[in-house]
């Protein structure tokens, strides 16, 4: 099974204080999941409103030793545009959502808009 980290559970993980931090963080011992750099953007700009520049810096060099990451496509990017207007969610969330589609992969969330029965794409909650 491919495993996409959405930006929730990103953030969980570098805040440690979520149940979910160490399931994630157990799954990075084993493998490295799939992130679109969309969400990876929104993780920056989080860690960077929280705790400045610096640690939202040194976050994302970090993550890009444990995560394999993906630029979006102009088709992916189409394909997120279309999730967003059928679905009410976030920009970066529909990108989560695309990404797994394409990839068959099950999306790691503890966000709610992701967690939809019958979507197209697999999900596993992390609340």
């Amino acid at each position: 099974m491919t495993v996409l980290l959405d930006s929730s559970a990103i953030i969980h993980l570098l805040e440690g204080a979520h149940p979910s931090s160490e399931v994630v963080a157990a799954l990075l011992v084993k493998e490295k999941p799939l992130v679109s750099w969309i969400n990876l953007g929104e993780v920056f700009y989080v860690v960077r409103r929280r705790v400045g520049e610096e640690s939202a810096a040194s976050a994302l060099r970090d993550l890009r030793d444990v995560l394999t990451t993906e630029t979006p496509s102009e088709a992916r990017i189409i394909e997120a545009a279309r999730i967003k207007s059928e679905y009410a969610m976030a920009y970066a969330d529909a990108f989560a959502a695309a990404t797994a589609v394409a990839h068959e992969a099950t999306v790691w969330t503890g966000d709610p808009v992701l967690l939809l029965p019958n979507s197209p794409w697999k999900w596993r909650d992390l609340r």
